[in-house]
């Protein structure tokens, strides 16, 4: 009995170092085993434009797939930051301020932004109308602002690619990207998980900022002035559009404009009737008030004194304001088959058009306040009439704590009726194409978020990396494992069988 139960041990021992051995080579075979190449995601590149605008500046930093789609990323907004203060122009008379107001967005976006990827981040910053304007009155403050805020963006570890003034024309095409973009008119993600190029046409795009506007729109007509056509690449696709920005034609300066032509008709007089604030609105003000600008300085009148006050009162006349207002444009002078205003070549309007800004602000007041619906240019015309007739005490009460901006609606409502229909020529069959928008998707629209899409259309991508299933040196690892079992199984077996053939033997 006792050898049986002997024997019967070595034999569930030696079965058990068959089977290691067995699981050992099928571990190997496995192993070796053609495998398939995993795709390996490259990661995010990043990218921070500062926006310096006539009123504020705002920082966005964005982000897209570092192997991007079509040779253009997909990009989002990663985080923002509102710069404290006003517009870097209000610093003209401290250049250093301007610089260091910038310091606190900077130290966020060292934070939002990779340590590792700092210095393969471009950082740009672009300054609109409000430096502009500045550069047109005193190009030496202008220069110096820039300045400023080049030393401190250098000062900091990101890619930095510039600080300049943009072009209006940059300003209306970049805009007009981001509202496509945000709408999905260039790429969108498909319910079957890929990205795919839609089947719609773009949206032009209509932008009513403090000093300027500006108008961009796809078209397939002959734009007769090259200085209006700009040609873009987005997601593998060619665009041309036309543009313009029309400089003093934005909302601040348009009130300032509108008080010079007041102040001339009423020949300077010290106590003034203005038909376009509401009665019972009276306001002091100097004349350097109105003539500080490049757009109203040439209007200045004889013995100009900057600090003469005058007395303004508000006379709620529709009529006598919009000849002012329309006085404001030059409809005449023509050299192109046709134009907008002020000589400007325009094809006609076309499509599908996003309104956005001080357009957007001042329709939604018309539409929330004063409880109409704008629809066709009569609406917006019988809109503008009812405001500008509409006394301040009844304003104050249709829209309390809006004191600030009350007595201007009469003149922007009237301005963005006169704009959008004897300027852009829109009527009653493509007004309704019109969306007065504050934002495309839950985005607000502005010209960085298109920069920063055609920006990735100028940095290399990032070459996409492939490796087997499973990492190089843990397969020789394992196959050196499996490869020591099947050795120790084998020398175990080995030394079992070799004592059972000696008794045998013997």
């Amino acid at each position: 009995m006792r050898q049986r139960a002997g024997s019967m041990v070595p034999r569930r021992v030696l079965a058990a170092l068959l089977l290691l051995c067995l699981a050992g080579v099928v571990g190997i075979l496995l192993l070796c085993l053609p495998t398939t190449d995993l795709r390996q995601p490259p990661g995010f590149k990043y990218g921070i434009v500062l926006d310096a605008g006539s009123s504020h500046t705002a920082m966005f930093v964005y982000k897209w797939p570092a192997d991007k789609e079509n040779d253009t990323g997909i990009v989002s907004q990663h985080s923002m930051c509102d710069v404290k203060g006003g517009g870097i122009s209000s610093y003209a008379k401290e250049p250093s301020g301007a610089g260091n107001s910038l310091k606190l967005c900077l130290n966020q976006a060292l934070k939002d932004v990779p340590k590792e990827k700092h210095s393969v981040t471009p950082l740009y910053l672009g300054a609109t109308a409000g430096m502009r304007l500045l550069n047109i009155t005193n190009s030496q403050e202008s220069h110096d602002v820039l300045s400023s805020v080049t030393s401190m963006l250098k000062s900091y570890p990101f890619d930095f690619r510039g600080a300049k003034i943009l072009s209006g024309e940059d300003e209306g095409v970049f805009g007009w990207v981001t509202a496509n973009y945000l709408l999905e008119n260039f790429i969108k993600y498909g319910w079957i998980g890929q990205w795919i190029h839609p089947k719609k046409g773009t949206l032009g795009a209509m932008d009513l900022g403090g000093a300027s506007t500006q108008i961009t729109f796809e078209t397939m007509e002959q734009i007769e002035n090259p200085q209006n056509e700009v040609t873009l690449r987005l997601y593998g696709q060619t665009y041309k559009v036309y543009t313009h920005s029309f400089l003093c034609y934005g909302r601040d300066q348009v009130l300032k404009r509108l008080l010079s032509k007041v102040l001339k008709a009423e020949e300077y007089k010290p106590d003034i009737s203005n038909p376009c604030w509401p009665k019972g609105y009276r306001k002091q003000l100097s004349l350097g008030d109105v003539y500080n600008s490049p757009c109203t300085s040439t209007e200045q009148p004889n013995n100009y004194d900057s600090k003469a006050a005058v007395t303004m009162v508000g006379s709620g006349d529709a009529a006598k304001c919009r000849l002012h207002v329309e006085s404001l444009f030059r409809f005449s002078n023509c050299s192109f088959s046709r134009c907008s205003f002020d000589g400007i070549f325009q094809p006609s309007v076309s499509g599908n058009f996003i309104a956005f800004s001080a357009f957007f602000y001042t329709v939604n007041f018309i539409q929330s306040v004063m409880k109409r619906h704008v629809a066709s240019p009569r609406d917006l015309e019988e809109a503008a009439q009812a405001i500008c007739n509409t006394t301040w005490s009844q304003l104050v009460e249709l829209a309390p704590g809006q004191e600030k901006r009350l007595p201007d609606y009469c003149i922007t409502s009237t301005f963005v009726y006169l704009l959008t229909t004897k300027g852009y020529q829109f009527d009653d069959s493509t007004f309704s194409n019109i969306a007065f928008q504050k934002k495309a998707g839950d985005t607000s629209i502005g010209w960085a978020l298109g920069y920063m899409l055609n920006l990735t259309n100028m940095i290399p991508a990032d070459e996409a990396g492939f490796r087997k299933g499973t990492e190089y040196s843990s397969w020789v690892v394992l196959i050196l494992l499996f490869v020591v079992i099947i050795l120790i199984a084998l020398a175990a077996i080995f030394c079992l069988v070799r004592p059972n053939k000696e008794r045998d033997a013997i």
